[in-house]
């Protein structure tokens, strides 16, 4: 299970890789393979201003369908629009170019509600 030490995540199977002002979200590799072949991402939030929870969007795999849970408040200021066209790129790829969506971080101090890789495997029982 790859859990990257330098991201931080959610209870909620996202992760979060902050440079500056701008966080970057996805889902965790664990999430991804819990879900299986992914086929699509919707996100239609794209400019709008958000809460630490509120739904994003959703994910599609062949059996089921979940929402995407921010996990920091702030502004969707970029949709990684190649998902279009490849979603599967999530399940090849779900740390780099399976990411989902761009934020500005509305309230850094959220960040310290994040937990590190560490509190992530014990999460997941890894």
């Amino acid at each position: 299970m790859n859990i990257p030490s330098e991201l931080k995540y959610s209870t909620d199977h996202e992760w979060i890789k902050v440079e500056g002002e701008i966080a970057t979200i996805g889902i965790t590799d664990y999430a991804q393979k819990e879900l299986g072949d992914i086929v699509f991402v919707d996100v239609t939030c794209e400019g709008d201003t958000l809460a630490v929870g509120d739904v994003f969007g959703t994910i599609e795999a062949v059996k089921t369908v979940s929402d995407l849970l921010l996990p920091i408040s702030g502004e969707v200021v970029e949709f990684n629009s190649s998902l279009e066209s490849d979603a599967a790129v999530i399940n090849s790829d779900p740390y780099g170019h399976g990411w989902i969506i761009k934020v500005k971080i509305a309230n850094p101090s959220e960040l310290s509600e994040l937990i590190d890789a560490a509190a992530y495997k014990t999460h997941i029982g890894a």
